[in-house]
């Protein structure tokens, strides 16, 4: 009875959240044309000349419309061309309150000693870094603006159908190298979707994968799983609201309803969702708040709620059998095979012991369906004290997974 109370609220809370979200005018100009990014506040001089680094701007516009922000790095700070391949970086987007609705900033935040940006450019490689569609600087569409419905009517679907296969695309036209690949969180299961289809395996040279989203029926976070099943936001979807927005005076709301109703002591949001993080510097928690978290697709939350309920990895679910014919010619949502990602194909795979997102058993079963890949090309960096923020975040994670991944990429 008590816990039905909780979910009705929290429901209640969602939902009146969502679209005061929906009702706001996030974006105040209609002109979402290529021409009008305007670089002078970018994350190239923003984030990354700051710094002393070289640092360019890039679109890539995707088959399906959207046009995506691209960083690229193409020395070290000391001024050195790249002598290595090309690494493709993709960031996160999941349920976490702070860190994990994303952009490419991510990668930036920490010290150019911490930042896997900046140290992978001083280890000689050439960086790109990708910002996904809806977020800050890839608001831009050929047709569409981000006040359009039909702008959000994504999920992570289209993220490894259009997003990764343009980017990818991008970077080989532009070096006409092959190149390595690095994900976290989201950014893994767009690999994991496209490689299993047998897309982009000309073009990539290897893929480290950070806190690997693939299975998520274990995810041990009752925050996490109390949100995916309030994330039967089909309610929320068939309403018209598509864009989900943590906007923070917004989101701050919404989350205070979570710990007041729960009980919770809430002086640590991203604790209950990614897991206990050992090894984020906490003074700079202000300072990632001024940059995340970014909009996402109301559509992608319920795919990834549908996932979490399921355990499986499977297309967009449309809760309607002709819907699911319209769209995938059968009844139920196409699954994705992972057993078909090619045995030779190199992986690195970074895992925590402290993640509740990408849950310890989870990564197991996934394992599993890799049992069969070549064991010279599959590396595995487990880290007991890590939580899912800690990939990307942590003071300590050149030491840690970083420099592992690099000699993983120098060895390929």
């Amino acid at each position: 009875m008590a816990s039905s109370r909780v979910i009705s609220v929290l429901s209640i809370l969602l939902l009146c959240i969502t679209i005061i979200q929906g009702r706001k005018t996030l974006y105040t100009s209609n002109d979402f044309s290529a021409s009008s990014l305007n670089t002078d506040d970018g994350i190239c001089k923003t984030m990354v000349e700051t710094q002393g680094y070289t640092c360019e701007e890039h679109k890539v516009t995707t088959e399906d419309g959207y046009i995506l922000s691209m960083q690229r790095l193409p020395a070290s700070r000391s001024g050195e061309k790249a002598n290595k391949p090309p690494v493709l970086i993709q960031h996160g987007n999941m349920f976490d309150s702070y860190d994990l609705f994303q952009d490419a900033v991510i990668w930036l935040f920490n010290s150019p000693d911490e930042s896997l940006g900046f140290i992978l450019a001083d280890s000689g490689f050439d960086v790109w870094l990708v910002n996904g569609r809806g977020t800050k600087y890839s608001t831009m569409h050929t047709s569409l603006s981000p006040n359009d419905k039909a702008y959000w009517d994504w999920s992570w679907d289209e993220l490894a159908s259009y997003d990764l296969p343009a980017s990818v695309q991008y970077v080989y036209n532009n070096t006409g190298q092959k190149m390595h690949y690095a994900g976290h969180s989201q950014g893994t299961l767009m690999a994991f979707a496209a490689l299993s289809q047998g897309q982009l395996l000309n073009m990539l040279r290897s893929a480290a994968l950070l806190s690997p989203i693939a299975h998520m029926n274990q995810i041990s976070s009752k925050e996490t799983k109390l949100g995916a099943d309030l994330f039967l936001a089909n309610d929320i979807y068939w309403l018209g609201i598509r864009e989900f927005s943590p906007i923070e005076d917004v989101g701050a709301k919404f989350l205070d309803g979570i710990c007041h109703t729960l009980n919770l002591n809430c002086a640590n949001l991203m604790a209950f969702f990614t897991g206990p993080n050992c090894c984020i510097n906490s003074s700079r928690i202000d300072f990632y708040l001024q940059h995340e978290p970014q909009p996402s697709s109301t559509k992608n939350l319920i795919h990834f709620s549908q996932m979490i309920r399921t355990g499986n990895i499977a297309k967009y679910d449309y809760d309607d059998q002709a819907q699911n014919v319209k769209h995938y010619g059968q009844r139920v949502p196409p699954t994705y095979d992972l057993t078909k990602i090619p045995n030779d194909f190199p992986l690195f795979f970074a895992y925590g012991g402290k993640d509740q997102l990408s849950d310890v058993q989870d990564v197991k079963i996934l394992l599993n369906d890799l049992q069969d890949h070549d064991a010279n090309k599959l590396v595995l960096e487990f880290n007991q004290d890590y939580a899912h923020a800690d990939f990307i975040l942590s003071v300590s994670a050149k030491q840690d997974v970083y420099d592992p991944m690099i000699a993983f990429f120098n060895n390929q």
